[in-house]
């Protein structure tokens, strides 16, 4: 499998087969296993074996098939399957942090991961500092002997902006610092985080590896003893975990992710290129334009722009007339899906964020994030300037 390319890794890699050699991966709906003694009980709670099963909340042979696949495509050790996406967030951070640990976070954040740095670990003494993620003097100048981890999205959410992998994992591991980065809009077709210098990679499988607006889901990747040793003894204590049926759901998404995700890219490509020709947006933001400030990162970083694109209509008043003349995308507050997904972030996503800091951020009154589905490309362009005009 080690030689396998990352689409057929995505269809066969983690596979568990019953007696019965099912061909579609099977549903362990149980919440407990049983063991044929009293001793092989004990045992089991003392150490259990790599195919061994507990407990649903510790692990369960579906969630494990997700775990093994998702890892398997992105170049971990191993992996933790989650509820939700930000309980993998929380629980990358928190089940390694103690009071007086010291992180450095980049401060463009989805609104909830910024609630957990800003609100939730400050309570708890953890020490957090926000840097501007694309400035690594900014990043070399808060990263201390005693930080413990830095943060940070990979492509920031909404606003588009990239940091760089290699460099600032460079600066982190210069004083043992563990990194955390949240990859949900680089998706597992494009990153190769663990290979650029990341420690731990964390999903909301909501998005893209769902791909189809089904179920909430998150991942934990990294090496086994951080997962296993650290992450396992937290989720599974205080109940984070991924349903089976969750977890099955997830496998069949992996399965296409590779075909949609390439396929939204493109669109999304032909989209913000044709936007930004028009020029009847105050601004066109997208990763896999050549006018991105960060255009040539991302190339190397990356290969693609990914499924994202971020326009501005001037202010909120004209980016709610233009949501509300789409026809095709469809307002709402997921991305990664095969439906095309259009969103106000300032009003929605960070409405909760002070004004001044969404303004820093680069959250404008006329911000509106476009999560590029699998619809003909014609008649997305066609929705858009229709709305535009």
């Amino acid at each position: 499998m080690k030689t396998w390319k990352k689409r057929t890794k995505a269809v066969h890699a983690g596979i568990r087969r019953s007696q019965y050699n099912e061909v579609s991966e099977a549903i362990y709906l149980t919440q407990g296993f049983v063991y044929e003694t009293a001793e092989a009980a004990e045992a089991r709670f003392i150490q259990a074996g790599d195919d061994e099963f507990i407990y649903a909340r510790y692990g369960n042979p579906t969630v494990a098939m997700f775990e093994d696949r998702i890892a398997a495509l992105e170049g971990a050790e191993d992996a933790f399957a989650t509820a939700s996406g930000m309980a993998a967030v929380n629980g990358a951070l928190t089940a390694m942090l103690r009071a007086g640990d010291h992180v450095v976070s980049a401060r463009a954040l989805f609104g909830s991961c910024l609630y957990i740095l800003e609100e939730i670990l400050p309570r708890f003494g953890v020490h957090v500092t926000f840097v501007d993620g694309t400035d690594l003097d900014a990043w070399k100048a808060a990263i201390k002997p005693e930080t413990k981890a830095v943060f940070f999205e990979s492509i920031a959410n909404p606003t588009l902006d990239v940091v760089d992998i290699k460099s600032v994992s460079k600066l982190a591991h210069a004083v043992d610092a563990t990194v955390i980065v949240d990859n949900v809009f680089a998706t597992p077709v494009f990153s190769d985080a663990i290979a650029q210098g990341a420690d731990v990679v964390v999903y909301s499988a909501t998005k893209h590896i769902d791909g189809q607006g089904r179920a909430l889901g998150g991942v934990i990747l990294g090496a086994r003893d951080f997962i296993r040793g650290t992450v396992e003894p937290y989720m599974k204590h205080t109940g984070g975990s991924m349903s089976p049926f969750t977890a099955w759901l997830m496998l069949k998404g992996l399965e296409t992710i590779e075909l949609r995700v390439r396929a939204q890219a493109a669109t999304a490509q032909r989209l913000a290129e044709a936007l930004e020709a028009d020029g009847t947006l105050g601004n066109v933001i997208y990763p896999g334009l050549a006018s991105h400030s960060q255009h040539a990162l991302v190339a190397a970083q990356m290969g693609a722009g990914g499924t994202v694109i971020a326009i501005d209509a001037g202010s909120q008043d004209a980016a709610f007339k233009l949501l509300n003349k789409l026809e095709v995308f469809v307002i709402s507050n997921n991305l990664g899906d095969a439906k095309s997904i259009a969103t106000h972030p300032a009003t929605t996503t960070h409405q909760r964020l002070p004004v001044e800091t969404r303004a820093s951020l680069g959250i404008t009154p006329g911000l509106i994030r476009l999560s590029i589905g699998l619809e003909d490309a014609d008649d997305l362009l066609a929705d858009l300037r229709g709305a535009i005009g």
